[in-house]
């Protein structure tokens, strides 16, 4: 069934445009003139969005959502929208509970993504939802029938994609109350990364001062996520087998199988594929944990999803900021639709978090969100600056693995890297590196 909008525009000729493009869409629209028509309809029918002009000819925009919202405990999202001039009341809107505004002259493509971003938040707060992309949508109606049986599900994608939040999600539909016990396969050293996998006993090693379950045992009942399995050294692998296929592990120092039953969900930015034929990958291992692959595109392949998720670290931004409303000027909102994310989602919910700390206003503009102009492709008008900017995303890209390599141990990292602590402390806050 399509969402029903509730669009409120006195102006022929826009009204009409709006009508025509969100029908296009795929949307339900029903157009009216004036507050009062559209107030009257509004109480009768359930709407799930309402577009609506702040100036109209009897009643203001304004004064119909107080009189909806004084009446009403529950009502639809509200996108205002408004000149220049009624900017402050559209701001004090947001405040009351209005979901957001456009100011005019507006793109309608940025209308039709303020939509579908803001219609998608409402679904999410009903189920599980990753995106609004199609990609995602059909990631999200494949996870209730993984959830229905005890696949071994490798997802695949690039750093910052969400493949965790993918696991989670699969993990919540199958077993909601019980473990997800995460581990990453490559932030760890060999030793280090046996004894997180298996546990040991007390005095197996010094500094063992007494016996520790594994993320194995831990997980047991619930869901075991092996992140970046690809970056797991050959010798652990044929260990990490050998329990899959007998359901059975013996802690480091001990000589006791104990049993163990859980759901296996692994996750590598690599291709496995390519490393099994390199004999980097076990043929085996790779066989077990590939039965059922999922693949997450980056941002830049669903352009859909960027301002839904935009929208979505917004509200939670808000939350934290004493309920201080946080919005994104139309310019921005095109500018975060044109560059290209190679950070992808971790990167967009940095620099969300970085402009609301940093901006004096509420309304985020592209300067805000990407610090200077010249850093997204949107800027890139000259070739200097496009090669500092291509510079900056490959050592920003390099660190990040790095960095995820090695657990976010920032000495660690430093010394693996070649260089100081604070030298890389200088370089994640130049290249705006934060952890998820």
């Amino acid at each position: 069934m399509s969402k029903q909008i509730c669009l409120i525009e006195d102006d022929e000729i826009m009204g009409e445009t709006l009508l025509v493009r969100l029908t296009l869409e795929g949307f339900s629209c029903d157009w009216y003139q004036r507050g009062q028509e559209a107030l009257a309809a509004l109480k009768d029918k359930n709407y799930n969005l309402v577009i609506s002009d702040i100036r109209l000819p009897d009643i203001s925009g304004d004064t119909l959502f107080r009189q909806l919202r004084e009446a009403h405990a529950a009502i639809p999202p509200f996108i205002f929208i408004t000149g220049f001039s009624d900017i402050e009341t559209a701001v004090e809107l947001l405040k009351l509970g209005a979901q957001d505004y456009l100011t005019k002259p507006f793109d309608l493509d940025a209308l039709v993504e303020k939509a579908r971003a803001i219609l998608g938040e409402a679904e999410a707060e009903t189920g599980v939802s990753l995106g609004v992309s199609p990609a995602m949508r059909h990631i999200e109606a494949m996870l209730p029938k993984l959830a229905a049986g005890n696949t071994s599900v490798l997802i695949t994608g690039e750093s910052g994609v969400g493949k965790e939040r993918v696991a989670l999600a699969l993990h919540r539909l199958a077993h909601e109350n019980r473990p997800f016990v995460a581990v990453n396969c490559g932030a760890l050293t060999e030793t280090l990364l046996e004894a997180e996998l298996f546990g040991y006993e007390k005095g197996a090693f010094t500094g063992a001062q007494r016996t520790k379950k594994g993320v194995f045992e831990q997980a047991d009942g619930g869901t075991l996520f092996l992140d970046e399995i690809g970056d797991m050294p050959l010798s652990m692998q044929i260990k990490v087998l050998r329990s899959i296929q007998e359901r059975t592990i013996v802690r480091v120092g001990g000589e006791t199988a104990i049993p163990v039953n859980f759901r296996l969900i692994c996750a590598t930015h690599r291709d496995l594929k390519a490393m099994v034929e390199a004999g980097e990958f076990r043929e085996d291992l790779y066989y077990r944990v590939t039965v059922i692959s999922l693949r997450i595109p980056p941002l830049r392949e669903r352009k859909e999803d960027i301002l839904w998720m935009a929208h979505r670290f917004l509200a939670d931004l808000s939350a934290q900021h004493d309920g201080e409303i946080f919005v994104l000027q139309p310019s921005t909102e095109r500018a975060l639709l044109d560059y290209r994310w190679p950070g992808n989602i971790r990167e967009l919910k940095h620099a969300l978090e970085r402009a609301c700390v940093l901006t004096e206003g509420r309304a985020l503009s592209p300067d805000a969100v990407f610090e200077r102009p010249a850093r997204s492709e949107i800027a890139a008008s000259n070739k200097l600056s496009a090669l500092d900017d291509y510079l900056a995303e490959s050592e920003r890209k390099y660190i990040l693995d790095a960095l995820e390599k090695h657990n976010w141990q920032i000495q660690i990292c430093a010394a693996a890297l070649g260089i100081s602590r604070k030298n890389l402390w200088q370089k994640m806050r130049r290249l705006n590196i934060s952890r998820e």
